[in-house]
């Protein structure tokens, strides 16, 4: 057991969200493919002598204590597994926050592994995950990383190859979206179409990146995007400057562009501050 551990907590696109029903709990069932993404937070963690959890950060604003995921995962692990002494964790965040990128639950899952292996928990994967949907519904995915179809309320999850390699590029508009929000105001009954969720997976089965990206959509979209229309420039300036395809991440509000070539996504990126759209772009890729 070592007393401090470095771990990365990669940021995820979903490059398909399909909301199938509003189940009776109140939770959506929902069908997406998630990737995760190169854009990621560093969470060290150092073991105390002292019974305690202490949570910093480089980024102002975000809170340190009970309300933030990755303190309620070092404290489930440590009520579950009676683990004496405590942690220091330290996020140093890169993920953009309130994005529709999942940075908090990747700090959580992060702080999950981190306390199996500090403490010599040797709990496998799957028991990780049972730990940490009880934390959110996009935990147990980040602890899996890579690309996968999520189902259910987002904790049933199948592995899938890695997509076409390509050039990501981010961008999160300078508003906050609330998850809940959206949820609460999808008319489903009132859509057209679903996204084609099959055929994106054919595509990443086929190693196919035209075919992947003429597929990409998020049903959200028809919520976030019509109460934010910089959601849609953003999208369309991507696309006039080579994009493949993009859409909004998530709830939102960040949107990601697909490029062949990174000097087209590095020129957007210049294209998007310039004109004040995004303060918070990063030329990325995808991660195993």
């Amino acid at each position: 057991m070592g007393q401090e551990l470095v771990l990365k907590a990669y940021g995820k696109i979903n490059l398909g969200l399909d909301v199938v029903r509003r189940l009776e709990n109140g939770y959506h069932e929902v069908r997406m493919v998630m990737q995760s993404v190169e854009l990621a937070d560093t969470v060290t963690m150092r073991r105390l002598a002292e019974d305690e959890i202490v949570v910093k950060t480089d980024k102002s604003g975000l809170p340190c204590d009970e309300r933030n995921l990755a303190y309620k995962a070092a404290k489930l692990m440590k009520e579950r597994y009676s683990i004496q002494g405590g942690v220091e964790i330290f996020l140093e965040k890169r993920i953009p926050m309130a994005a529709g990128m999942a940075g908090g639950s990747a700090d959580c899952a992060a702080v999950l592994k981190g306390m199996n292996e500090l403490f010599g928990l040797e709990l496998s994967l799957k028991k990780l995950q049972e730990e940490g949907v009880k934390l959110g519904a996009d935990v147990p995915y980040c602890l899996l990383g890579g690309c996968a179809l999520s189902e259910g309320i987002g904790e049933v999850l199948t592995a899938l190859k890695k997509p076409p390699a390509c050039t990501v590029l981010l961008a999160k508009p300078d508003i906050d979206v609330s998850t809940k929000h959206v949820y609460e105001n999808l008319r489903l009954d009132e859509l057209e179409h679903h996204p084609d969720i099959d055929g994106i997976l054919q595509s990443i089965e086929t190693e196919h990146l035209e075919g992947l990206c003429e597929k990409l959509e998020n049903v959200l979209e028809s919520v976030t995007g019509k109460e934010y229309p910089v959601i849609g420039e953003i999208e369309k300036l991507m696309k006039e400057a080579g994009a493949l395809q993009a859409i909004m991440s998530g709830s939102g509000p960040t949107v990601f562009g697909i490029f062949k070539e990174s000097e087209a996504a590095k020129e957007a990126m210049d294209m998007i501050r310039s004109k004040s759209l995004a303060k918070e772009v990063f030329v990325s890729g995808f991660q195993a």
